[in-house]
């Protein structure tokens, strides 16, 4: 079995992209900061909206979906399951629920991994949850034509414990000892984590719930009101092609990690901008209208009322319907499609 040792990390030389990608996220946190105490109570709509995303996105990435209606309902409490689908989704709630609120009571160790993962799997009888895996797993990949290849093969179920517990102490001790800087040790954790694929299922789903509770325990709380999630979700390709790349020669310890560290650095980056401007719309009061207009000047291209509706959490609904449909007749915006194909894209 391959060692891990993250002292090694802060000897490595990051090139520029990479340290220009973690001073933007600094000075993007403390933007965040200063905002947080300026309005504190419109800015909860976003914490509403992203945690939908987030649960809706990451479970979507797995092929487990259900409406938008009772994705709502599911991640708001105010349904049961009806199918397996919904289980799972219900679990990924009751999870992100955890992390957002006692993330700070929640170390790193495999007690508590294992503690979530079993939460994961609440709503259903799944007598592996809360274990390692019991058999073999395989990173693969399936083709149009019904080939599949195996693109990563992880460790083996009787190595996994001790793999786990050693990446958490390794992330601990450097963590603690201020020997690493958090944004290069973060993803670094969770590239390893999904290499050793500790479960037999739901590796990706905790990789991203853990993703979050390593950035909250470090300061970083744009995934509170930004669905890291979704935008992983948006950019899925990348996402399993930056990691593909860096888990090549990962056995041998020879791995090359930059490609999914500058991959996850630019997601957190991208998501504290949209922090910056969803807080700018919600910061000066405005006609509904006036806010509409400028959340659809951030838009490139084809947009639907849902895109307005994340960027502006402090309208209602009806209130950007109604916006929506005098820019249309103001020759501002062009409406194409109807139901829920409808979008709009701006024409001045």
């Amino acid at each position: 079995m391959r060692n891990f040792n993250y002292s090694k990390i802060k000897d490595l030389k990051w090139d520029s992209d990479i340290l220009s990608l973690i001073a933007a996220i600094y000075k993007e946190a403390g933007k965040q900061e200063m905002y947080l105490k300026q309005r504190p109570e419109e800015l909860e709509k976003l914490v509403e909206i992203a945690k939908i995303q987030s649960t809706e996105a990451s479970n979507a990435i797995e092929g487990i979906v259900t409406t938008n209606t009772r994705i709502k309902q599911l991640v708001e409490d105010k349904t049961t399951p009806r199918n397996r689908d919904e289980q799972e989704i219900a679990g990924y709630r009751d999870v992100l629920s955890i992390i957002h609120e006692s993330f700070d009571a929640i170390p790193i160790t495999v007690n508590y991994i294992l503690q979530l993962h079993k939460i994961l799997y609440g709503h259903l009888n799944n007598p592996m949850a809360g274990r390692t895996k019991s058999v073999q797993n395989y990173i693969s990949a399936t083709y149009p034509d019904g080939r599949v290849e195996v693109l990563f093969t992880p460790l083996d179920p009787f190595e996994t414990p001790t793999a786990l517990e050693s990446i958490c102490n390794e992330y601990n001790r450097i963590i603690g000892n201020m020997e690493v800087e958090p944004l290069i040790a973060i993803p670094i954790f969770i590239h390893d984590f999904l290499c050793i694929h500790p479960f037999n299922d739901g590796n990706g789903r905790m990789s991203r719930l853990l993703t979050t509770l390593l950035l909250y325990r470090s300061g970083f709380y744009v995934g509170k009101y930004i669905s890291l999630e979704a935008k992983i979700a948006k950019s899925k390709d990348l996402y399993y092609h930056s990691l593909h790349q860096s888990q090549l020669g990962w056995h041998e310890e020879k791995e090359d990690v930059l490609p999914f560290i500058k991959y996850l650095l630019e997601i957190i980056l991208s998501s504290y901008k949209d922090f910056s401007e969803r807080f700018a719309l919600v910061e000066t009061k405005l006609p509904a209208i006036e806010i509409v207009r400028r959340a659809s000047m951030n838009k490139i291209g084809r947009f639907k009322k849902q895109d307005i509706r994340e960027q502006c959490p402090s309208l209602s609904i009806s209130s950007i319907e109604g916006s929506l449909k005098k820019l249309v007749e103001l020759g501002e915006l062009k409406k194409e499609g109807s139901g829920k194909s409808t979008c709009y894209y701006r024409l001045k």
